[in-house]
């Protein structure tokens, strides 16, 4: 990579990016790959490779990528780690969010809503609470590529938080045409959601909305904080000043708190998702298609722990 692989349109995204960065490339056997998390404790990157229906898992020390977890008929999608140091892991095959005890056992923390099975999860964040929100879009059942074609029982597309105490589903938003990623801001009185529904519908939603988060756990707002100028935004996370590093069909956006696009890194093939990770917190890992990558940077990621 070079210089010409990062695009500047705004002097703040300056001091974000070191253009004689390198973006490496430390993976590229997949199908399409997705949901990147960091774990500290082992110095290591998890993905999933939706189709191929595994997990992967690179070493930090070593470089060697190896099969976390495979052929279960999870097809997992979005992952990240709580504040314990677990996976929490969107599964479409599965129709559920389950979570990777210490011990290598398996939680099923939500599979149903009103006795009625989920879509396929899609993305998940946890919040300081503990509480758990995801994203329930029905890319997983609407055929057998990644997941297993069914029909949907939920009624919808909707927006989910687990309650940490009760273990209970709830609704948060249901005005969503394909909810996708999502992320806190900082302080978390903010939640930033992707629509991708138009890959699927006419009316073309291709944004993030931002929404007001209650102290009762519901949300309120949903503007839209930005619309996505290639392809669609997938997943997404934050730095540490609050801006979103987003993926999109010619690479990464960088956008700032007014929604702004203030910079590009150009990738080559199409990015599902990033998440920030290494010992400083400055290094953003990006999953795109068949492969993925990393580029070391000088801003660091928000702090989850």
């Amino acid at each position: 990579m070079a210089e010409s692989d990062f695009e500047i349109l705004d002097d703040s995204f300056r001091t974000s990016v070191k253009t004689s960065a390198r973006i490496e490339k430390l993976w590229d056997q997949g199908r399409w790959t997705e949901g990147p998390a960091y774990f500290p404790a082992s110095k290591s990157l998890i993905w999933s490779d939706i189709p191929n229906d595994r997990i992967m898992r690179w070493d930090e020390t070593t470089g060697h990528v190896g099969v976390f977890r495979g052929g279960l008929g999870a097809y997992s999608n979005g992952n990240t780690v709580d504040r314990q140091g677990r996976l929490v892991s969107c599964e479409h095959g599965g129709r559920r969010i389950i979570r990777i005890e210490h011990d290598g056992s398996v939680t099923v923390l939500a599979d149903r809503y009103n006795g009625k099975r989920l879509n396929s999860p899609n993305d998940v964040v946890v919040k300081s609470d503990g509480s758990i929100w995801f994203t329930d879009p029905a890319y997983g059942i609407d055929s057998n590529y990644e997941g297993f074609k069914a029909e949907a029982e939920v009624g919808g597309d909707f927006v989910f938080r687990l309650d940490p105490q009760t273990g209970n589903c709830r609704i948060v938003a249901d005005d969503f045409r394909r909810p996708n990623g999502l992320a806190f801001s900082i302080d978390e009185k903010k939640l930033y959601i992707a629509d991708t529904g138009g890959s699927h519908y006419p009316s073309d939603e291709r944004h993030i909305r931002v929404f007001d988060v209650n102290d009762d756990g519901r949300l309120s707002g949903g503007e839209v904080f930005a619309t996505c100028t290639s392809g669609f935004f997938d997943g997404f996370r934050l730095d540490d000043t609050g801006r979103i590093w987003t993926s999109t069909t010619e690479g990464v956006h960088c956008l700032n708190r007014e929604g702004k696009v203030v910079g590009k890194m150009y990738v080559p093939e199409r990015v599902s998702n990033v998440c920030f990770g290494g010992q400083k917190r400055n290094r953003l890992f990006i999953t795109a298609t068949t492969s993925v990558y990393a580029v070391l940077l000088p801003v660091d990621g928000a702090k989850l722990f």
